[in-house]
């Protein structure tokens, strides 16, 4: 508490590429896991772009609520929300933000994950709602 009280700002989070989720034989979108809750609440913070093909998942179980904010988040995501392995919402061009206030993003229901993209990632891809998800692991960590 006492370094975020002094302007302290922790670096950004770069996780390995543990999974991807693939739309196509050939067009995989390799991802990052924030699959506990502390990478969760840092996610994409102080990031710089994400190339196309690359993205955070954010995995819940049990089935949750999920609700995002960009605070700190420099440039625009597209978020996906994730149930029962279809997309169920989505939220394109998210505004970045700054400074507190800022506004949530998610829909009025649980889900099992919510995939980060870079803004624009999801119409130049195809996926809406109702795009089949299927996330797999990878034998071996990739670095970011």
């Amino acid at each position: 508490m006492a370094a975020m009280l002094c302007g302290f700002t922790p670096p950004p989070q770069w996780l390995p590429i543990t999974a991807q989720w693939c739309l196509a034989p050939e067009r995989c979108i390799a991802l990052e896991v924030a699959d506990t809750p502390e990478k969760q609440s840092k996610g994409l913070q102080l990031r710089p772009p994400l190339p196309s093909l690359r993205g955070m998942w954010f995995p819940y179980n049990p089935p949750s609520l999920a609700r995002f904010w960009m605070h700190r988040t420099p440039e625009p995501l597209d978020m996906l929300f994730v149930q029962g392995g279809r997309v169920v919402a989505i939220e394109v061009h998210t505004a970045p933000c700054m400074r507190l206030p800022c506004r949530s993003y998610g829909p009025d229901q649980a889900v099992d994950g919510v995939l980060e993209l870079a803004a624009g990632q999801a119409e130049a891809l195809g996926i809406q709602v109702g795009t089949a998800v299927r996330i797999e692991a990878l034998g071996s960590q990739t670095a970011p």
